[in-house]
């Protein structure tokens, strides 16, 4: 997440002396300076786990709802040749 953050000028040379003294980016040393102040809070994630809620969409056996895009290209295309048929005659 991108932010602005203003941080008093002590601190911002602590930053950027560590970030030079450790070699990584001030916006790591930031970030791990906050985990670290807020400790295992920083570690647990906030989001649950999502959970998938099964739905019957009453399709009958045997129907691969995988290839139903093909199905409806079928269908086009039986309508394709159906209309360049009505046009030659």
């Amino acid at each position: 997440m991108r932010t602005t953050l203003t941080l008093d000028d002590d601190l911002a040379a602590l930053l950027r002396s560590q970030a030079k003294e450790r070699g990584i980016s001030f916006k790591e040393v930031v970030n791990s300076v906050i985990r670290s102040g807020l400790g295992e809070r920083a570690l647990k994630p906030n989001n649950p786990i999502p959970k998938t809620i099964p739905h019957s969409f009453g399709f009958n056996p045997g129907i691969d709802l995988d290839k139903l895009n093909q199905l409806t290209d079928e269908f086009e295309s039986d309508e394709f040749l159906k209309s360049l048929q009505k046009n030659m005659l």
